[in-house]
């Protein structure tokens, strides 16, 4: 029996081509950040229930986290490069998480407040099709001023807390407390780009923007006022 050409073969049985990039969330400051390398990508949001376990340190919170949001998307969108991510605010070993409420978010900002913190953000990659399971963590030092409680009651006021993990949000009016970081602020919103464009070259995606130039430039909302990167 004659064997197929190889052009013809390859006619009836085209390659599996992976489809395009998906984030796992729904965050818009994370769409922000990933549009900043301009690679098309596809918003899906996570099936995935986000759960605090209680013996395990923030690093490892993050990690388990991002993986969880990533898998929950890879298994509905199996031949595709799936990102998920998560980030974590942590003084000490103690996760300070979204505040429920204004008290809550007063009382995580006097505990923040003239002190230092750490942020933990988790990048995970997942592709079912490649069996792809990749996760790597940045860490920021954040110093935070001994800001005035008239200068806690106004952003309290202001509503920005809301939604925003240790209660403020370095890229809006709460970067103003903010000292001096030391580590990659786009890890500090919520999506290290370095990390993130080398985990996407790692597995094949390649990135088309200068990412140095990124980081030279700093465009995005209050990242030139810190110059740790």
């Amino acid at each position: 029996m004659a064997l197929a050409n190889p052009a013809e073969a390859s006619l009836r049985f085209p390659r599996r081509r992976m489809k395009p990039l998906v984030l796992a969330s729904t965050s818009p400051r994370r769409k922000e950040l990933l549009a900043l390398l301009q690679l098309p990508f596809e918003v899906v949001e996570p099936d995935f229930q986000e759960r605090i376990h209680a013996d395990l340190p923030p690093e490892a919170q993050a990690w388990t986290l991002a993986l969880g949001k990533a898998q929950s998307c890879a298994r509905q969108h199996a031949d595709s490069l799936v990102l998920g991510s998560d980030t974590l605010i942590a003084v000490g070993e103690i996760i300070l998480g979204k505040p429920a409420d204004r008290a809550e978010a007063g009382a995580m900002l006097r505990r923040l407040r003239g002190r230092d913190h750490h942020i933990y953000t988790a990048v995970a990659l997942c592709c079912a099709a490649r069996r792809i399971q990749d996760v790597a963590v940045d860490r920021v030092q954040v110093w935070m001023k001994p800001f005035s409680d008239d200068d806690l009651e106004a952003y309290l006021a202001s509503g920005e807390w809301q939604g925003e993990a240790g209660a403020y949000s370095i890229q809006g009016r709460g970067g103003s407390f903010i000292e001096r970081i030391e580590g990659d602020f786009t890890a500090a919103v919520g999506l290290p780009l370095r990390l993130t464009a080398s985990l996407l070259q790692k597995h094949g995606l390649s990135v088309p923007v200068d990412v140095e130039q990124l980081y030279r430039t700093k465009p995005y909302p209050n990242w030139a006022r810190f110059t740790h990167d």
